[in-house]
């Protein structure tokens, strides 16, 4: 059995071609969650190398235990300011199969506030 639905993959393929339609060279922000944690990642899909990422899993980011959207704008905020160290101030979100609500909406408000545009 997989783990997602056929609609799911169906929404994330309907995403991603739409993402490389409009992407013009910007890497992509991606976005994954499961039921505890939630990670985000600048990939440059030219090459195929994660260019940086940030989790809820991060060392740095354990000690506070906050509610789940909490943890998202703050995951936002950490992958934006990596990346802007990285020299990476434009990127293009990719939510995946997942819709633009709750967690996913604030790791992007998060990220837009770090200093990301997109």
């Amino acid at each position: 059995m997989t783990r997602f639905s056929k609609d799911f993959k169906r929404r994330s393929a309907r995403v991603r071609f739409a993402i490389r339609k409009s992407a013009s060279g910007k890497p992509r922000l991606s976005v994954f969650r499961s039921e505890r944690h939630i990670y985000a990642q600048i990939i440059d899909d030219s090459c195929g190398k994660t260019l940086c990422a940030a989790s809820t899993m991060d060392k740095s980011f354990r000690a506070s235990k906050k509610s789940n959207c909490d943890a998202a704008t703050r995951v936002g905020t950490m992958i934006a300011a990596k990346a802007i160290e990285a020299g990476i101030k434009e990127v293009v979100f990719d939510r995946g199969g997942y819709n633009y609500h709750g967690r996913v909406k604030a790791l992007a408000d998060g990220a837009r506030s770090g200093g990301l545009l997109f």
